[in-house]
């Protein structure tokens, strides 16, 4: 009875937050804006443009989406449903990045996709917010943040930034950490292995999994959002992008 009720309360959970999810504008557009009178419409149709001739190059899609507030959810978990539901980024490549700013909350977050987790680390996007877009956000700078961190996003996409010294910062202690532990290992199995009173069991006990709603196959309610208008969308589709855990954050 108490499982049923879990997962009963489980599925509300999932329905009441795909409701609060946007629906994608149709024709699809790179920027997304729910809010209205944060960007200008020539800021708008700039950055729509630069992202759509990134796309045109790439196939990886950045979208920027603008919403009043993710309460009362994790502005995180919040991108990363945002991301699957829309479907940001090429199925099978899972190549999408989103940009999403909730100035009611003061937030922002970068979200990446499985496939460019690799390109755009956890560390890259947590100096785009800190360095990028958070000094421009406090100056009410907000294209001039967005702006910044596409293309800080299209250069470490192509490879042309580095991470800074303090990014790597604790590499060298968790490998050294890594290596004790293996070597504890391997004298633990050792000993138990020359052990003659120690019996053959097995710990067949696997690790805690915690579970994690995922979301998906809810997401067409539109929660009583109107989108800002920009110009010059349409001419392509977000193609069924995963997204899982990757990006950073920040306040201003």
């Amino acid at each position: 009875m108490f499982k049923k009720l879990f997962i009963f309360l489980l599925l509300l959970q999932s329905i009441a937050f795909a409701q609060d999810i946007p629906p994608k504008t149709n024709p699809p557009r790179f920027v997304n804006d729910f809010v209205g009178g944060l960007l200008s419409q020539s800021e708008i149709n700039q950055l729509e443009s630069k992202l759509k001739a990134y796309y045109d190059t790439t196939s990886t899609q950045i979208a920027i989406v603008i919403v009043k507030t993710v309460q009362p959810y994790d502005i995180s978990e919040y991108a990363f449903k945002l991301g699957r539901t829309w479907g940001v980024g090429e199925k099978g490549k899972n190549n999408g990045i989103i940009i999403l700013w909730a100035p009611g909350d003061r937030k922002v977050f970068i979200a990446t996709g499985y496939g460019m987790e690799g390109s755009i680390t956890d560390a890259y996007s947590k100096r785009i917010i800190q360095q990028d877009i958070i000094p421009n956000f406090k100056e009410l700078k907000y294209y001039e943040g967005l702006d910044a961190a596409v293309d800080k996003i299209i250069s470490y996409a192509k490879g042309e930034f580095k991470a800074d010294p303090d990014d790597e910062d604790g590499g060298g202690a968790f490998i050294g950490i890594l290596i004790f532990i293996i070597i504890l290992i391997i004298v633990f199995y050792i000993i138990g292995k020359n052990n003659k009173g120690g019996g053959n069991n097995r710990n067949r006990g696997g690790g805690g999994w915690i579970p994690y709603t995922t979301y998906t196959g809810w997401g067409s309610s539109s929660g009583g959002w109107s989108g800002g208008g920009s110009s010059g969308g349409g001419g392509f589709d977000f193609g069924g992008g995963s997204f899982g855990g990757g990006g950073a954050g920040g306040d201003y």
